[in-house]
């Protein structure tokens, strides 16, 4: 996880608040304003399993990091992000609203088959300020106009199971499917 750390000085840890996310990264990224440090990547969301983020987006400890653009699909190879209904909004200290934050759990496979993992993604984005789209400003010097607003960061980790007050064991999605590949040497396949 280090490598991903390359742009930030030694001893220095990547911890920031939902309004830090939003105010000092997502916002200066919107309006096409250099973000310093600039650390934070930009990822297209479907191609990656949330186990194959590390080394792609900026990872501390065990989060990730990534800027992408706001899309419906969140379709992997081998799942997809499914929304846990949560929505929060995201407020300054002085009680202004700055953006939202959306809560996505990862399934393997397809419903209704799908199995539930551990990987949460918070997915934080601005607020809407109004129609962007269409209007006189968009045709304006033969430019169509771009909304900057699409722009989302998102932070993803594994929830730790541990205060579910079972025994402490807890297998990651991986092992999970792992061993039940072990069951398919006891199902028997027409040749």
């Amino acid at each position: 996880m280090g490598d991903n750390n390359v742009n930030l000085p030694p001893g220095f840890r990547f911890y920031p608040t939902d309004e830090e996310l939003v105010v000092h990264f997502l916002h200066r990224k919107a309006s096409l304003l250099p973000c310093h440090p600039d650390v934070i990547p930009d990822l297209d969301l479907h191609p990656y399993d949330p186990w194959e983020l590390d080394g792609k987006a900026l990872g501390e400890g065990n989060q990730w990091y990534f800027y992408s653009r706001r899309t419906q699909n969140r379709i992997t190879s081998n799942g997809y992000w499914k929304p846990m209904g949560i929505e929060e909004p995201i407020f300054t200290n002085t009680s202004n609203k700055i953006g939202m934050k959306k809560h996505f759990v990862f399934y393997i496979g397809e419903a209704p088959s799908d199995i539930k993992t551990n990987w949460i993604m918070q997915e934080y984005s601005l607020p809407d300020s109004g129609p962007s789209s269409g209007g006189k400003s968009s045709k304006r010097r033969g430019h169509s106009k771009i909304d900057y607003r699409k722009w989302v960061i998102c932070r993803v980790h594994e929830r730790n199971c541990d205060d579910d007050g079972d025994d402490g064991i807890e297998l990651s999605c991986l092992d999970e499917i792992f061993l039940s590949l072990d069951d398919l040497d006891e199902i028997s396949l027409p040749i």
